[in-house]
């Protein structure tokens, strides 16, 4: 079974999340502003936010929006930091 990249799986979670469909991913944190990380956050049920506010905070061009089905929370992660999709493990090329 070949690895899935970052980048292809942005785009399933962009498809999927135009469905409505809900997904799972993991990604090491960072804060920025605190310099500092929590680990890997597992996140079992999400859909990416499709409006685009990116312009709005620093790294924006780094940075995904998606929400939290589970908690309802907005948050954001790295597109780097990106580690599991749905289960699967992913590279960054």
């Amino acid at each position: 079974m070949s690895q899935k990249t970052v980048y292809q799986a942005l785009n399933e979670m962009q498809e999927l999340s135009k469905e409505e469909q809900p997904f799972s991913f993991s990604f090491m944190s960072y804060s920025e502003t605190k310099q500092s990380t929590q680990g890997v956050c597992f996140v079992s049920r999400a859909r990416l936010k499709l409006t685009d506010k990116r312009e709005q905070y620093l790294n924006a061009d780094a940075l995904i929006e998606y929400i939290d089905l589970d908690t309802l929370e907005h948050r954001r992660f790295y597109i780097p930091a990106l580690m599991t999709f749905n289960g699967q493990r992913l590279i960054l090329t």
